[in-house]
């Protein structure tokens, strides 16, 4: 079926949001979001990247649209649900993965799963401030720790916004997610196998204290495509800061080359 035929929005599969339909576009951009983040974080990106990538951000469960669903606590359920809702768009036609922090991970695993499925796989991934899967986690799990010390934990890793930490009523909404994304990351095994096949891009920032450049170049141990490392200005969330416009310059750059 052609593609300029079906136009897309974000009603038509609940896994998708944001979605802007470009239908002469040479592939399309799946983009998953970091823990306790939803497809919002890529809504402006359809305007921002080339027309000839179409954007199409990953709603999670337990998020916005989804809030009433919920969210994942294992990455392999998670990426076995993703699979199965996502599994008619990535079927339709040239596509590509981005993923930040928990994101890349998801969207690595999804790559694997489909390619054990002999399905297609995406023409590029692109890994953005996450160590490779195959870096031992330093830090100790954070996902069960009584209230008040996860909350303050949070503090220190500096993700969570100040006006939700410090709004009670907001915590009350956005913690159980915020748990079950960190046991999500927390809890994730990875199991050897035969690495992917695609070009494999890491992303990282210069001042991130989570994760540095040696544990992004050990990505390129997971692909025996082409493997590129950019380090950019910023810390851990360098995508919504200083980075921001650096990293796209970046995908656009390595998506249409």
């Amino acid at each position: 079926m052609n593609r300029s035929t079906t136009p897309r929005n974000a009603t038509t599969n609940p896994w998708l949001a944001y979605v802007k339909p470009r239908p002469e576009a040479r592939l399309r951009l799946f983009c998953f979001p970091y823990a306790g983040g939803a497809a919002s974080i890529y809504r402006t990106w359809p305007d921002e990247l080339p027309p000839e990538i179409e954007v199409c951000p990953v709603q999670l469960p337990g998020r916005e649209g989804r809030i009433r669903q919920a969210a994942f606590t294992n990455m392999d359920d998670l990426v076995a649900a993703a699979e199965e809702g996502l599994a008619a768009e990535l079927d339709r036609g040239p596509h590509a993965f981005f993923g930040h922090s928990m994101g890349a991970l998801i969207g690595y695993e999804l790559a694997r799963r489909r390619r054990r499925a002999g399905r297609p796989g995406p023409r590029h991934l692109i890994v953005s401030a996450r160590s490779a899967p195959t870096v031992p986690d330093r830090e100790e799990p954070i996902y069960d720790l009584p209230t008040e010390r996860f909350r303050e934990r949070l503090r220190e890793l500096n993700g969570t916004p100040a006006e939700v930490l410090e709004h009670p009523e907001l915590m009350e909404l956005v913690e159980p997610l915020l748990r079950a994304d960190f046991e999500v990351n927390e809890t994730y095994e990875h199991h050897p196998g035969e690495p992917l096949s695609c070009p494999l891009t890491a992303l990282g920032g210069l001042r991130d204290e989570e994760v540095p450049r040696e544990d992004l170049e050990k990505w390129e141990e997971l692909t025996t495509g082409p493997f590129r490392l950019h380090m950019l200005p910023g810390d851990h969330f360098f995508l919504n800061g200083e980075g921001r416009r650096e990293t796209l310059t970046l995908v656009a750059r390595h998506l249409l080359s």
